[in-house]
C-alpha cells in the first residue's frame, strides 16, 4: 500500500461528465480520494452522499475531494444522476481496469474492485494519510476533516 511521504503516482481519470483529471491538475490543492469498491451498491452511495453533503466543508479547507471505483464513466454518470451527486466527481479507474487502486495497492485482484479507502495528498502531491476501511463500513469524514484540518495551508 503506497505510504505517508510518498509522490501521488502519475494518473488519468474521467469523471461522470467526460471531464479528465491528472495528477499535474491536482497540485495546488489539497485532495481526497476516496475509494469505493462499486456504484450502484447501498455502502458506496452513503459514502459519495456524505461527500456531496461536505462539500462546501471541503472547499472552506481547500481539498478537492473525489469519489473513485472501477466502474465505467456512463455508469457513474447515471449513479451521479440518481443519487443527486452534482458537485463531487466521481472517477473511473475502469481501464485497465483498477490500475490507480493497483498502484496505491488498495485493489482487490479476486474481486476486481478496491478497497474502501481514504487517501489524503497535500498541494505538492504528497500522501499525507492512508486509511482502509471494512468494506462494510461507510468511513468517517469527522477524521478526514481532522487531518485537513491539521495540514492547514499546506
Amino acid at each position: 500500500m503506497i505510504e505517508v511521504g510518498a509522490k501521488l503516482p502519475d494518473f488519468e481519470l474521467t469523471d461522470q461528465d467526460g471531464e479528465q483529471h491528472t495528477t499535474e491538475s491536482l497540485k495546488g490543492s489539497k485532495v481526497l480520494l476516496s475509494f469505493h469498491p462499486l456504484a450502484w451498491t447501498g455502502v458506496c452511495q452513503r459514502q459519495m452522499e456524505a461527500l456531496e453533503f461536505n462539500a462546501e466543508r471541503f472547499a472552506g479547507l481547500g481539498t478537492k475531494a473525489f469519489g473513485i471505483s472501477v466502474d465505467p464513466s456512463p455508469s457513474k454518470k447515471a449513479w451521479a444522476d440518481a443519487i443527486q451527486v452534482k458537485q463531487t466527481r466521481l472517477l473511473s479507474d475502469f481501464w485497465p481496469h483498477g490500475e490507480l487502486a493497483d498502484t496505491l495497492g488498495l485493489f482487490i485482484e479476486d474481486k476486481g474492485i478496491s478497497q474502501r479507502a481514504n487517501v489524503i495528498v497535500d498541494a505538492a502531491g504528497t500522501v499525507q494519510w492512508v486509511k482502509v476501511y471494512p468494506i462494510g463500513d461507510v468511513p468517517d469524514l469527522e477524521e478526514v476533516f481532522e487531518v485537513l484540518e491539521g495540514l492547514g495551508n499546506n
